[in-house]
């Protein structure tokens, strides 16, 4: 199955649990659609929204600021009743891991270090900004969403 490349528009079901305008949201993969899906099922989320939270990070490939728009906010009652927040970041598996090492340094090496290097300081701005407000973040792949 193919995760990336494929874009569109979603439409809710459950409207009103989306925080932001929802005739705009947009997916950029067929795992973000279908963590949209769920999102808009579950009973347990309480609002959600997709793109609207913006963290600054500073980029290791350019050493300069940047806004990383995370891919969901989600506030949901646990298994207690408490209320809580979380970010998601979707991916395939295989981007949330460092490639590894090769001897030859080809082009498509050195733009998949630079891209975990990219990826690796947005989690890390968005771990902490998450912990300034008491929330979660996680990194979500197929394998979750199987």
């Amino acid at each position: 199955m193919t995760y990336r490349g494929y874009k569109g528009k979603y439409t809710p079901k459950n409207y009103l649990k989306y925080e932001g305008d929802p005739t705009n949201i947009i997916y950029r993969s067929l795992l973000e659609r279908k963590f949209m899906q769920w999102c808009d099922r579950n009973n347990q989320i309480i609002k959600w929204s997709s793109e609207e939270v913006v963290i600054p990070y500073k980029s290791p490939v350019d050493n300069r600021h940047h806004r990383y728009f995370v891919d969901f906010k989600i506030k949901y009652r646990d298994k207690s009743g408490k209320t809580r927040v979380i970010l998601i970041e979707v991916k395939p598996y295989q981007k949330t891991m460092p490639p590894e090492k090769k001897t030859k340094k080809t082009k498509r090496y050195i733009q998949e270090v630079m891209e975990w290097g990219v990826n690796d300081a947005k989690w890390k701005a968005a771990i902490d900004y998450c912990k300034d407000r008491n929330w979660e973040f996680k990194i979500l792949t197929e394998k979750d969403l199987s």
